[in-house]
């Protein structure tokens, strides 16, 4: 009864989504559609730290900053700027012809111009401790001493925005361009309060136009977008984007195969070897079909450990022991891991925890743990320790994960030491690592922007979890040193060579087990034009044909 209930349910929202679909389609729009399988939940930019969310929040807002599809910073909102030679003063020259969408509370009929004042305000309410956004950091070497008429956000007229620093923020122009800082009308936020996430209002290419939790969001095209092609042609080219939230991902395979969707990204145990072959190419009975984009993607996952051995779940765990968490990155075959789990997808993590694709990676790069089982088992040996005298291990993992954690398992065991796998739905994990329930866990970590400072935050000791993202609770006064001496230097080749050094402290201590260096991929229709792919995976349809 239970089966056939929940067929229903499913069925009936298979039906609400193609009605929906079909209004669309008989007033002769182009809509792109796709699936959110993880679902979304806000279109607030001040809480934009969800992948799936950012995504859509990319089509409603803009920033005074954007990256190209090589990873440059380029003109958004702002069409240039200048820095003072400290890198302390940075001023923004804004556009004029940038209009909000439009609003009831909005006079005009069109919305509302974007002025200085406005970015002005998006960043007040970012740094505001009541809104408790996680995008606070960018702004904490803000500077509010006189020098900025104790403001550290200066709107000088409309169209000049002043920000000020205490010290010089590397890469701050590229953490500008992060969802957190996109521009809202502050009036319309302050309108609807905790609501304004369900009732977006933005500059972007797409308008919101309605929100179905679990079931679907649609944007409609922006007839006002300032943005235009190199041609001179307005854009977005398309009239809407209809997001739906299957979260059984064959069944969102299947319906791409019926061209219920426009694309599908990443990649399934489920649907992996019908499209793919071992090589990681596409068969050749879907190239008529569609296309297959692939990207190194500047993400890495990994196994993580808990050596913080105030932690009671540590005080009696074999991972305590530096040599015993070396013997496991040893014993995992990484390569073998990427071809048999993955058709060859991604890049075995043998160079340390930075991944390919991240600008400088040739020079950060170290010689990482690759497989090698009796060096493996000569650091058990060296322990002291007897076979029967460690105690089990636990990896805690996901359900979309175990087979790959199974595999890993295998590998573990061959070493000598007893691992089981503990599969946990994705929120208790979470909570699981988070609480210190969990000292052995699997984990990904995915660049904000396009600096190996993201990754190697990671193991930073003022950035112990849960308030921040060291979940090892690495501790290394050393590293701690490179790091803060990064974030201040100016010259990138001394940036490189601290960050290398960071690398090989991580290598040493080994606080963590990298495992493969990921690929951004996405299977397109064929009738799809201009999508693309960058190594952040963002995804831009500003630029989208349908051309059918």
């Amino acid at each position: 009864m239970r089966r056939t209930i929940l067929y229903f349910i499913i069925a009936s929202v298979f039906a609400c989504n193609r009605v929906n679909e079909q209004k669309i389609n008989t007033e002769g729009k182009k809509v792109f559609r796709y699936n959110e399988s993880a679902g979304i939940s806000f279109l607030d930019p001040a809480y934009a730290t969800r992948f799936e969310d950012c995504w859509a929040m990319s089509q409603l807002y803009n920033g005074l900053v954007q990256f190209d599809e090589q990873l440059n910073v380029v003109p958004c909102i702002a069409k240039h700027w200048e820095i003072n030679n400290d890198q302390t003063e940075y001023t923004f020259y804004l556009r004029n012809d940038v209009y909000f969408h439009d609003h009831k509370i909005f006079e005009s009929g069109k919305g509302r111009k974007v002025t200085a004042q406005d970015f002005v305000n998006s960043f007040f309410r970012i740094t505001d401790p009541e809104i408790a956004s996680p995008g606070s950091y960018i702004f904490q070497n803000v500077d509010y001493s006189p020098r900025s008429k104790n403001k550290g956000f200066v709107a000088i007229n409309d169209t000049i925005l002043k920000i000020y620093l205490k010290q010089p923020q590397h890469q701050f122009l590229e953490q500008l361009s992060l969802p957190f800082c996109y521009v809202i009308p502050i009036e319309i936020a302050d309108y609807y309060g905790s609501d304004f996430s369900s009732n977006p209002v933005g500059t972007g290419p797409f308008k919101f136009k309605t929100w179905k939790k679990d079931v679907k969001l649609i944007m409609v095209k922006n007839e006002n977008y300032f943005e235009k092609d190199n041609t001179g042609n307005s854009l977005p080219y398309i009239d809407a984007i209809s997001i739906s939230f299957i979260r059984d991902k064959h069944m969102e395979y299947k319906e791409f195969l019926k061209g219920k969707f426009e694309f599908m990204s990443g990649l399934d145990d489920s649907y992996r070897d019908m499209l793919l072959n071992n090589d990681g190419t596409l068969k050749s009975n879907y190239k008529e079909q569609i296309r297959l984009l692939r990207t190194p993607w500047l993400k890495t996952d990994y196994l993580g450990i808990l050596i913080d051995e105030e932690k009671e779940i540590v005080q009696n765990s074999p991972l305590k022991n530096k040599l015993i968490r070396r013997a496991i990155n040893y014993s995992i075959n990484r390569r073998e891991l990427v071809n048999l789990l993955r058709n060859g997808i991604g890049e075995p993590a043998e160079y340390g925890f930075i991944p390919v694709g991240m600008p400088g990676f040739k020079y950060t790069r170290v010689e990482g743990f690759s497989y090698n089982i009796e060096k493996a088992k000569t650091l058990i040996f060296e322990t002291g320790l007897k076979k029967e005298d460690l105690p089990e291990i636990t990896l805690v993992t996901t359900t979309e994960y175990k087979n790959l954690c199974e595999y890993l398992k295998q590998n573990i065991d061959e070493i000598g030491l007893k691992c089981k796998i503990e599969v946990v739905v994705p929120s208790v994990q979470k909570q699981m690592v988070s609480s210190y329930a969990a000292n052995f866990f699997r984990k990904s970590w995915t660049a904000d922007y396009p600096d190996a400072i993201n990754f190697l935050q990671l193991f930073y000791s003022k950035n112990f979890s849960p308030n921040g993202p060291n979940y090892t609770h690495y501790k290394n006064p050393l590293y701690d040193a490179y790091f803060e001496e990064a974030l201040k230097e100016k010259e990138e080749d001394k940036r490189y060579l601290l960050y290398h050094k960071m690398e090989e402290l991580l290598l040493e201590d080994a606080p963590v087990v990298p495992l493969f260096y990921d690929e951004a991929i996405k299977f397109v229709q064929h009738y799809v034009d201009g999508l693309e792919i960058n190594a952040m995976n963002q995804l831009n349809l500003k630029k989208v044909r349908i051309v059918k």
